[in-house]
C-alpha cells in the first residue's frame, strides 16, 4: 500500500512488543487487573489482541491463527513469539497489499464483500484501541508503562532526535 503504511506497522509491532514487556516484568497476580472502560483482564486483552491479528492475517492468506483468545493463557513469553511473527507479517502484507482487493466473507448471517484495505486499518485501529485499555489499567492501578505512542517510537528508532545547537555567534 505504501511507505507510510509499512512505518505505520512497524510502530504497531514495536509498541505491542513493548508492551508485552512491560507485562512481563508483572507478576501473574497482576495480568489478571482490570479497570472500569476496557476490555477485561491484561492477560485477556493479550488474548484478544494477538488473536485478533492472526485472524485479520488470516484473511490476508497468512495462514491459520495459532492461538484462539478462548484457549487458557499461554504466558507472556508465548504471546510474545506470536506478537512478533504476526507484526512481522503485517509488516510485510502492508507493503504489498492492493487496498481495494476484496474478499467474500460471511459476517452476521449474510455474504460481505470486504476490501483489504478495511482489514489492513482494522489490525491499525485494534492494536491502538486494545494496547489503551491495557495502560488505562496499568496506569489505573499506578504500574509505570513507560512512553509507547507514535513520539515513544521515533524517539527509540532514531526517527525523533535532537538536532545539536548552536550558541548565538557561532
Amino acid at each position: 500500500m505504501g511507505p507510510i503504511l509499512v512505518e505505520a506497522f512497524r510502530y504497531n509491532r514495536w509498541a505491542n512488543l513493548l508492551l508485552v514487556d512491560v507485562c512481563a516484568a508483572l507478576p501473574d497476580d497482576k495480568l489478571q487487573l482490570t479497570a472500569p472502560g476496557t476490555y477485561g483482564t491484561i492477560a485477556a486483552t493479550l488474548m484478544h489482541l494477538f488473536s485478533a491479528e492472526q485472524r485479520y492475517l488470516r484473511r490476508f492468506g497468512e495462514g491459520e491463527p495459532r492461538i484462539n483468545e478462548r484457549d487458557d493463557f499461554p504466558g507472556v513469553a508465548i504471546l510474545r513469539e506470536h506478537a512478533e511473527r504476526s507484526g512481522d507479517q503485517l509488516i510485510e502484507v502492508a507493503g504489498r497489499l492492493n487496498p481495494e482487493e476484496a474478499i467474500e466473507e460471511n459476517r452476521d448471517g449474510g455474504a460481505y464483500r470486504l476490501e483489504l484495505g478495511v482489514v489492513l486499518l482494522q489490525a491499525m485501529h485494534h492494536g491502538n484501541d486494545h494496547r489503551t485499555h491495557i495502560c488505562t489499567i496499568l496506569g489505573h492501578h499506578g504500574i509505570e508503562y513507560g512512553q509507547m505512542d507514535v513520539w515513544g517510537y521515533g524517539q527509540a528508532t532514531g526517527a525523533l532526535a535532537p538536532v545539536a545547537t548552536r550558541r548565538a555567534g557561532q
